[in-house]
């Protein structure tokens, strides 16, 4: 199991992601609402702006206040390392 770094020390297991984008566009945000109502929805922004939603296989969405450009370069790194 290999954790990535998602900001302010909150970590993520990298083989349950699935995607990971913008929280611009009506549908993420659609997804994020759906998935607040759902008990489902991690936030670990500590109250500063959302930059990127992860969604994982569990169907938990996880908001992250670092881009999904750092969030994909992270999983990159880790990929090679194997």
């Amino acid at each position: 199991m290999k954790l990535i770094n998602i900001g302010f020390g909150n970590l993520v297991n990298s083989s349950r992601i699935i995607s990971v984008v913008s929280p611009d566009s009506a549908p993420i945000k659609r997804i994020v609402q759906d998935s607040k109502q759902k008990s489902m929805l991690i936030d670990a922004t500590y109250g500063r702006r959302c930059k990127a939603v992860i969604i994982t296989d569990s169907d938990h969405v996880v908001l992250s206040a670092i881009s999904p450009e750092t969030i994909g370069n992270r999983l990159e790194g880790e990929q090679s390392d194997e």
